[in-house]
């Protein structure tokens, strides 16, 4: 039974694995069909797809969209969330719990009623919706996940370091540049990325607040009643690989910078 049991874990996550990975092998695969009017079937390989990608109508307009909302949602989510992620640690105030507990309620509240609620927000103030009220229903959606984030890496800093370079007559400012923000880079990082993976991959909030825009999730919801152009899975194709290739780079140099500080 003891052997059994070992073999049995491997069988199981081999085939989890293999599960995980249909939908991905299908997509690159699919990205190399010589599709016509659907993408639905296999006619035969190609790199016409991967050489012409912005030859589906839309494809790359959407994605170019949807980079924008990412970045933009990103970059406002992060500066303010850090803000108020070392606010919510250094700092003692009224309704300081309470600030906390709505923080958190974006990460529990169901994206439908977010959205909706954004969306009604937005007609009630007279806004036109487009890729500028996108940008701010995502800021909104990830600024929750980047305090979180980086909340935990402020309150795992130690004062003593902040407290050396005070000690050695630096002043607030260069206490926070050259100390606290270096050490808090990481999880800065860490947030960051979670965010643009939350922004670019989301459908339900844009959906209800892009108007006649429209992104790459929105894109390929659309063109799947018809078949998902090969184009789309090119693009896709693509950004999981240059995700497996970040991932790669960022191992093999933590790996590089380990055997550097063991030689040391």
């Amino acid at each position: 039974m003891r052997g059994f049991g070992k073999y049995a874990i491997w069988v199981y996550s081999g085939i989890a694995l293999v599960f995980l990975m249909i939908p991905i092998v299908y997509t690159i695969v699919f990205s190399f069909n010589d599709s016509r009017r659907t993408n639905i079937i296999w006619r035969g390989f190609t790199f016409d797809n991967w050489l012409n990608v912005c030859d589906a109508q839309d494809v790359c307009q959407a994605f170019g969209n949807s980079i924008l909302i990412a970045v933009s949602a990103t970059f406002i989510a992060t500066v303010l969330g850090t803000m108020i992620a070392i606010a919510l640690v250094r700092y003692r105030f009224r309704f300081r719990n309470t600030t906390t507990l709505l923080i958190f309620l974006p990460l529990t509240t169901p994206e439908v009623v977010l959205g909706a609620g954004l969306a009604a927000q937005f007609l009630q103030a007279g806004v036109p919706k487009g890729l500028g009220t996108v940008i701010i229903a995502h800021a909104l959606f990830c600024i929750s996940f980047v305090i979180v984030t980086v909340r935990a890496r402020v309150a795992g800093l130690d004062p003593a370091l902040e407290e050396a370079g005070r000690d050695l007559y630096g002043s607030p400012q260069q206490v926070f540049w050259r100390v606290t923000f270096p050490l808090l880079l990481p999880g800065i990082i860490a947030a960051a990325l979670l965010s643009f993976a939350l922004s670019f991959d989301d459908f339900i909030i844009t959906n209800f607040n892009r108007g006649a825009e429209v992104t790459f999730p929105s894109f390929i919801y659309t063109a799947a009643a018809r078949g998902i152009p090969a184009e789309a899975n090119v693009i896709a194709s693509a950004v999981f690989l240059l995700a497996i290739l970040l991932v790669i780079i960022a191992q093999v140099g933590a790996a590089i910078r380990r055997r550097q500080r063991a030689n040391a």
